[in-house]
């Protein structure tokens, strides 16, 4: 999707740091864990160990960590296919390559999940820490390279970190030359308008300084390039559960934008009633995942994990009515181990783990011997079953069984296919 805004993190000694041109720190935000939790709201963060970059240790082990606390990509020292291949297994989204970008290295790689940085003084590509000119002229180099990557980062040096405003007049012509690979522009992003207008570019924005002095605030940046023909100036928002079920529709605006954002909570602007937060009276509140942005920009999607009866004030889980499929069985199951309800089959299951064990061994050979396409439904029927309660028993939500899912297709390493009894 449209990430507009790519808030960025960089990590000196297990610190956040924002760099003035690179060299000298400027701020000192401390651990990284609560300010990725903030950003990953509006989309993907960058991070960046700058002590790999400058060859002066590492933060290997803290970014792993933020690889699994949300979507981030990945820059800092990756110079060859086994670093580069570790970060992709480790579960970040993409990697930025800078120096090493070399056609031999990136032909190795999946291109969707590589950008490549390219530094640039006045137009011509820098390396190093920014201390050495190579003489290559940066938009030549996006030509070279864009059938080889997803995307460039292209930072103007002069500019970061110095709040002075971007320069969109080179912007574009990167967007011209780049192909179909995503542009990212950092260096001195400091406004809202300078974020809509590389949108219309084509162009995201990363931006660190603005936001850590707060001359930017997030919801600002993030909801620059939004538009509405609604005369209230609104934003229709579609509310979805983790696994992307619609659970309604609501309205939105940059006050409630800011402060879900903010609170991480489920806070939208009513036509009648002004700002509201979802189950601040009922108690069904709601944990926010993301929001995210329509292909137009008119249109906004809360990522949440709804709790209680569901979004719907009538009590159901959706405002179409009741959940179907294997959402709804997890719910009933849950629902079951609270109430215990007399006599059921379900209950004993809950009760007696031996017997859900041989059950699940039992319905699993059944599936394996199922032929046709009936067998199979009605076979992998009772064994998701099976293993929905099983899922249930251990009090983990299947949403956590779909992340790990997530996670493991973006492995780059493939685990041999062997059986374990062979």
């Amino acid at each position: 999707g449209a990430h507009m805004i790519v808030p960025s993190i960089d990590l000196v000694g297990g610190h956040t740091v924002q760099l003035i041109g690179g060299e000298e720190p400027a701020i000192d935000a401390g651990d990284p864990r609560p300010i990725l939790e903030r950003f990953a709201r509006v989309g993907e963060t960058a991070v960046v160990d700058v002590d790999a970059a400058r060859g002066e240790g590492n933060n290997r082990e803290l970014i792993e960590e933020l690889c699994r606390m949300a979507p981030i990509r990945v820059g800092g020292g990756i110079r060859d296919i086994e670093t580069a291949r570790r970060w992709l297994d480790a579960g970040a989204r993409r990697i930025i390559v800078g120096t090493a970008a070399e056609p031999g290295l990136l032909e190795q790689l999946p291109r969707d999940r590589v950008i490549v940085a390219l530094d640039a003084s006045h137009g011509e590509v820098v390396t190093h820490g920014w201390r050495s000119r190579t003489g290559r002229d940066l938009l030549g180099r996006v030509v070279e390279l864009r059938d080889l990557c997803g995307g460039f980062l292209v930072t103007f040096v002069e500019r970061e970190g110095r709040m002075a405003g971007t320069d969109l007049d080179l912007a574009r012509k990167v967007c011209e030359l780049s192909g179909d690979a995503k542009v990212t522009i950092a260096g001195g992003i400091t406004s809202a308008e300078e974020i809509r207008l590389l949108d219309e570019l084509g162009a995201d924005a990363q931006v660190g300084m603005a936001i850590y002095t707060g001359e930017l605030a997030l919801a600002e940046g993030f909801t620059a390039p939004l538009t509405t023909d609604r005369p209230d100036g609104l934003w229709p928002t579609v509310v979805t559960d983790q696994g992307g079920t619609g659970l309604g529709l609501v309205y939105s605006n940059q006050r409630s934008v800011a402060e879900a954002i903010t609170t991480g909570r489920g806070i939208y602007e009513s036509r009648r009633r002004g700002l509201w937060e979802k189950g601040a009276t009922s108690g069904s509140t709601q944990r926010l995942i993301r929001i995210d942005v329509d292909c137009d920009r008119d249109t906004l999607r809360f990522i949440v994990d709804q709790s209680g009866d569901g979004f719907c004030h009538s009590g159901t889980r959706t405002c179409w009515g009741m959940d179907t499929g294997l959402s709804e069985l997890e719910r009933r199951l849950i629902s079951i181990r609270r109430e215990r309800p007399a006599g059921s089959n379900t209950v004993r299951l809950f009760d007696d783990p031996a017997l859900l064990g041989a059950k699940l061994r039992e319905e699993a050979e059944e599936l394996a011997l199922a032929e046709t396409p009936s067998e199979v439904v009605a076979e992998a029927a009772d064994l998701l079953y099976f293993t929905l309660v099983k899922i249930a028993a251990a009090g983990v939500s299947a949403d956590e069984i779909e992340s790990e899912l997530d996670r493991r297709a973006r492995l780059v390493t493939r685990r041999p296919m062997t059986r374990k009894d062979a």
